[in-house]
């Protein structure tokens, strides 16, 4: 794409990485800078204006059209606005070595923009007013910490011009509507997925744990493998002078942590479930640092690793109880009595039923014991909490306060800040939901007709 005179600089090596990590050493460890705030806009409060605003690029586009999509066109100018608005959300300095990537990154997106637009014109009640984009405005402000006039005359001064910053606002706000509106039934997991993935947590809860940021660059999304990686050792250089990792990823990653609350978390993840050739690289790193690129089949990997943990041994165990009080000094035949009582209600019980029949039953006691590590348990019912199956009910236990039957209703391995199910549930439906995003994005590209000018 002849598109772009150089003056000074010109392309980001070609973000993107990718190929056979056959062959392939393991890179070593670089240390990360200390990331800086979240992905955005720069911060016009900054003592330092970035690049996008201190000085606009020095790169000039051809006039005209550069693209179409469908019937909609895409301008050098176009073009040229969304360079900008990326290279000021990403932080990253446009050089000679990567102006071509962002130019190709930018066209990318757009495109996708303009699909995106002409999906949502389909869909009548699908409006976003200027309100909406004035809101979205006023909350970027608020995070870089001036007015919402005072944000858009900072990125004036780069040269993102009001009008384009704020249609490309309006397409996010739109999109971000769409997809949920469209996909959130097909997105739900399903009762026996979530079961399965809290089983797998479960299971790899005593495994050592990392947690980490990714950027994952598509080779087939860059032309090839070798221009991928020799884009993304641009992009590591980038990151260690001082480009906010979660600002990259949202710019330049494949992965669908790019689109996370916090662009590039991919959380918590457990050893030995990547694949070989980014567990052997997350190995040898430390707390804080950053990894060069990760070859694999495809595509390329930046890691950043912000914690590492060794797997939790505590068992939590969720106890649900009837009892029946009765003294420490109380007669044989009392404990007896109250035995047979309970002995009675144990054949119909379940975790479900349990405390609305003991509620039924007069002189017994039902509490949801909620979920606690089996160690910290009375002595009395730590043997049941760790044996007896999900959903079982014990014999009648003798305590000092009485006698109990006690329920297991949940069992699972790890420390207070493992997943809870709801957390699990949330999780699955947000992975669910990039997946059918992006095999709608997929779909609608496939059947569009682009053409380059």
């Amino acid at each position: 794409m002849g598109l772009m005179r150089y003056s000074t600089g010109a392309a980001l090596a070609a973000f993107l990485l990718a190929g056979s990590a056959h062959g392939q050493t393991a890179p070593a460890p670089v240390q990360a800078p200390a990331q800086g705030p979240a992905a955005g806009a720069p911060n016009p409060a900054a003592e330092e204006a970035p690049a996008a605003a201190r000085a606009e690029p020095q790169f000039e586009m051809a006039d005209g059209i550069v693209a179409t999509v469908n019937d909609k066109i895409i301008t050098g100018y176009d073009l040229r606005q969304r360079m900008l608005m990326l290279i000021a959300s990403s932080q990253v300095q446009p050089t000679e070595q990567n102006l071509p990537a962002i130019q190709q990154a930018a066209l990318n997106a757009l495109i996708e923009d303009r699909l995106k637009t002409q999906e949502m014109a389909k869909f009548e009640s699908l409006k976003v007013s200027d309100e909406e984009v004035d809101a979205e405005i006023a909350e970027m402000a608020r995070a870089a910490g001036t007015a919402p006039a005072a944000y858009l005359q900072f990125l004036q001064q780069g040269g993102i011009q009001p009008a384009a910053f704020r249609e490309n606002l309006r397409t996010q706000i739109g999109w971000g509507q769409l997809i949920p509106g469209r996909f959130n039934s097909r997105a739900r997991p399903s009762t026996l997925q979530v079961d399965q993935e809290v089983r797998r947590l479960n299971e790899a809860a005593s495994k050592p744990q990392f947690l980490i940021g990714e950027i994952y660059i598509d080779a087939a999304r860059v032309g090839g493998a070798q221009p991928a990686l020799n884009g993304a050792r641009q992009l590591v250089q980038q990151i260690i002078g001082g480009a906010p990792f979660q600002a990259v990823a949202q710019q330049f990653s494949s992965a669908p942590s790019a689109n996370a609350r916090v662009p590039g978390d991919a959380g918590w993840v457990v050893k030995d479930s990547l694949q070989p050739a980014v567990q052997t690289v997350l190995e040898q790193l430390q707390p804080g640092q950053l990894s060069n690129p990760i070859v694999v089949d495809g595509g390329v990997y930046i890691l950043y690793l912000r914690d590492k943990r060794d797997g939790a041994a505590t068992s939590l165990v969720s106890l649900r109880q009837v009892m029946v009080e009765l003294p420490d000094t109380a007669s044989e035949a009392d404990v007896a009595a109250a035995g047979a009582k309970l002995e009675a209600m144990r054949t119909g019980l379940t975790c479900d039923n349990i405390i609305s029949q003991a509620r039924a039953t007069e002189g017994v006691l039902g509490a949801d014991l909620g979920e606690s590590d089996v160690a910290n348990l009375a002595p009395q019912f730590q043997q049941f909490a760790r044996t007896g199956e999900i959903g079982t009910v014990s014999t009648p236990i003798r305590t000092p306060l009485g006698l109990h039957l006690v329920a297991v209703c949940g069992r699972r391995v790890g420390g207070p800040e493992a997943p809870n199910r709801q957390q699990v549930e949330n999780r699955l439906r947000s992975q669910n939901l990039a997946v059918l995003e992006r095999r709608y994005l997929r779909d609608l590209r496939s059947d569009a007709l682009i053409e380059f000018k």
